[in-house]
């Protein structure tokens, strides 16, 4: 494993998509970046661009109006990455299932590593999903050298 994969694998850079949730998902995410949380000590860095994410963390259920935009963000990522789903609505649509526009969990879209249920997430679910995903991340990328 070369520098640059180490240092990826150490200090995750994660972006965030709302795809229309309730914000309480969105509000413990960010409650991830506050100091009794603070995740950047771990090397975690929240980023706006895809281009430069590892992690892809997605709240809210998959509709027809965003499955395009999360498409085109799971696509500008660079390989490796990871998906998380975080809360119910992302991972199997949740209150909103029933909605006509609804398509339900974020995996009817792109692919998801690592499901956080819960309404809402508390921060430490979030945490772990993280390092769940960083382990799959690892996976992935011995999977690519044909380990």
């Amino acid at each position: 494993m070369g520098l640059v994969d180490t240092a990826r694998m150490k200090s995750p850079w994660i972006l965030h998509y709302d795809c229309g949730s309730c914000n309480g998902c969105d509000i413990e995410i960010l409650a991830c970046l506050t100091p009794l949380y603070d995740v950047e000590r771990f090397g975690m860095v929240n980023v706006g661009n895809p281009k430069h994410a590892d992690v892809l963390v997605v709240t809210g259920p998959a509709n027809r109006r965003n499955q395009r935009v999360l498409r085109n963000l799971y696509e500008q990522m660079p390989e490796p990455k990871a998906v998380i789903a975080v809360g119910t609505c992302a991972c199997t649509g949740g209150v909103f299932h029933n909605c006509y526009n609804v398509l339900g969990g974020v995996d009817k879209v792109i692919p998801v590593d690592v499901y956080v249920p819960g309404c809402c997430v508390k921060p430490e679910a979030i945490i772990d999903g993280v390092v769940l995903a960083l382990a799959k991340f690892e996976g992935k990328k011995d999977k690519e050298a044909g380990k």
